[in-house]
């Protein structure tokens, strides 16, 4: 995940960006305890989204307490405590940015100097957590080989990354996975991985990379690519809202799910919004 999964800051109750804050910190905190503090700087978003999803889906309770933290060492301030949900994700999220940044590598860009940052936590997340990492391993490997094939098909080059969050449902709700569960998985999974492509359009371009979008379609930028197939587009991220909105309708959360539907049904479709104009990503508001 890349740091699309965002609020909607308008039509979010102020308890819920309590929470939301509450989860990023803890999140944070469970980090630097199943990988080490220097993975720490590789903190998003999406994997909070994880958090609060998870522990609403799995029925595992959120403790806050007031605590000091590293960036925050004056002032106490409310924070999750940091569970083995928690520490879990944060191997997740450790994991997840190393491969982000070897695949930067491989493609010719910067990233070796952060990868350095994950190394030690991306090998502690392997030995605490194996089959955790062997899931991300499995599908990593399947993405790449699919992209090598270069298919212009956008849901064929999305499966791998689909798939994986598929299996990372059942890796952390074991028993309590159901088919709603999975499908709104795998159909966040396919939503950022296509967004992703969407919004490098014009770096894949201009670097002659791996675009689902890019290749046939004879467009030399996104704007022009928007332009002459934005229904097409359009159709394709409103087919997966609707996806993701029947499989909400199915699922058993536990807890409130105001934070969660406001995730899901406003600040994802917002986001697609922003990329499919071309603006540029701002940062979140209500800083954390």
């Amino acid at each position: 995940m890349f740091g699309y999964v965002r609020y909607d800051i308008p039509n979010l109750f102020v308890k819920d960006l309590m929470l939301y804050k509450a989860l990023y910190c803890g999140l944070c905190k469970g980090i630097g305890k199943s990988c080490g503090q220097a993975a720490r700087v590789g903190l998003t978003y999406d994997i909070t989204f994880l958090s609060a999803l998870l522990h609403n889906m799995t029925g595992t309770d959120i403790r806050v307490e007031r605590q000091n933290c590293f960036e925050h060492a004056v002032r106490k301030r409310p924070i999750a405590v940091a569970d083995p949900l928690t520490e879990e994700l944060g191997a997740l999220n450790t994991v997840l940015a190393y491969y982000k940044l070897t695949d930067d590598v491989a493609d010719g860009g910067k990233g070796r100097g952060k990868r350095l940052w994950f190394r030690k936590g991306f090998s502690r997340a392997k030995k605490k957590y194996p089959a955790l990492v062997q899931i991300v391993q499995t599908y990593m490997k399947a993405q790449g080989e699919t992209e090598r094939k270069r298919s212009a098909s956008a849901d064929e080059a999305a499966e791998p990354s689909a798939a994986m969050m598929r299996a990372l449902c059942d890796h952390f709700m074991k028993e309590k996975a159901t088919d709603a569960a999975r499908q709104l998985f795998y159909d966040l999974g396919k939503w950022v991985y296509l967004v992703d492509a969407l919004d490098d359009f014009d770096a894949d371009a201009k670097k002659g990379r791996y675009n689902p979008f890019l290749l046939g379609s004879g467009c030399k930028s996104r704007a022009e690519f928007m332009e002459k197939s934005g229904e097409e587009v359009s159709f394709l991220f409103d087919t997966l809202f609707f996806s993701m909105r029947e499989s909400l309708g199915k699922i058993t959360f536990f807890f409130n799910r105001d934070l969660t539907d406001n995730v899901i049904l406003r600040g994802i479709p917002l986001e697609t919004m922003r990329v499919m104009k071309g603006e540029r990503r701002t940062r979140m508001q209500a800083k954390i």
